[in-house]
């Protein structure tokens, strides 16, 4: 069955447009654990736009279910992983004038740069994820890096329609049998909503899915308990 790991960032964004005590991530982590998720996952970015360093030691402290850091491979935040010792770290690229993350990691491209930074981690026993396109060549990469998981970037999903829609959907398709084929696990995220998440839920070998900013939004109209089990009943379904 299909776990749900419930991204929080977006609590963060609106503490931080007052930039005030609230609201407090770390409550929404302890609701979603409430209702039901199976995982917390934040993005501790290098510019500090939402999640503090703060939010990644307490919300660590405050849940049982296992908490994901998404993170660049940026030293001093490699320094905060190893610190706190998340379940999992994910690999993301990172550019600061992105409002979200665009696109999936270069781990071929910068072979070197993830290779060091998973090892890092794992050596401290911290389990690596890379955030990929559903691509082969990145695919083989993750493997070879090492990497113990791998996130497909479910964006250009989410982000198209009708024919366009169903060719990538059978891209995800092939990516997870592939890389299932590996050996590696599979995860898939980014632009998953209400509407969109069943189809990715039918993709074979789908281990878990990070799901945050349409959770946040449908929690400013049905409470965050009730948006994360109406998401949990799509993705277990």
């Amino acid at each position: 069955m299909i776990k749900l790991g419930v991204n929080i960032d977006h609590v963060a964004t609106l503490r931080q447009a007052r930039m005030n005590i609230e609201p407090e991530p770390v409550t929404a982590a302890r609701i979603a654990e409430k209702a039901g998720a199976d995982g917390i996952t934040i993005h501790l970015r290098e510019d500090r736009r939402h999640i503090q360093d703060k939010d990644v030691y307490d919300i660590k402290k405050a849940v049982s279910i296992p908490l994901n850091l998404e993170m660049a491979c940026s030293d001093d935040i490699i320094n905060i992983a190893i610190d706190v010792h998340p379940n999992t770290c994910t690999i993301v690229p990172e550019k600061r004038q992105e409002i979200t993350t665009e696109g999936g990691l270069d781990a071929a491209g910068q072979y070197h740069l993830v290779a060091d930074t998973v090892a890092k981690l794992q050596e401290k026993g911290i389990k690596v994820s890379l955030f990929i396109e559903p691509d082969k060549m990145q695919i083989e990469a993750a493997k070879k890096i090492g990497a113990e998981y791998i996130e497909i970037h479910t964006g250009l999903y989410a982000n198209t329609e009708s024919e366009a829609q169903k060719r990538e959907l059978n891209r995800i398709k092939e990516a997870a049998v592939y890389a299932h084929s590996l050996g590696l696990i599979v995860n898939a995220g980014h632009g998953l909503n209400y509407t969109n998440t069943q189809s990715i839920a039918a993709v074979p070998y789908m281990h878990e899915f990070n799901i945050g900013h349409s959770i946040i939004s449908r929690a400013v109209f049905t409470g965050l308990e009730e948006a994360v089990k109406e998401m949990i009943k799509i993705v277990k379904k």
